[in-house]
């Protein structure tokens, strides 16, 4: 098995496997979820970053 494909085990509290588990699709897999939530919080992040930029920033408009 390659690195890629290993599975790997985490430990969580049954409230918090019970959250994921009501968080699934039909069909999905965890791996899929947790993918799903790792991407959506990038874009969190990167929006607070424009955010706080846009209000700390002297920022200059450029023409095309």
């Amino acid at each position: 098995m390659n690195a890629m494909n290993a599975t790997k085990r985490i430990v969580v509290k049954e409230e918090i496997w019970a959250a994921l588990s009501s968080m699934r699709r039909p069909g999905m897999t965890f791996s899929e979820l947790i993918e799903e939530m790792i991407e959506h919080e990038k874009k969190r992040r990167l929006v607070e970053d424009i955010k706080r930029i846009q209000e700390s920033e002297e920022l200059m408009e450029i023409q095309l």
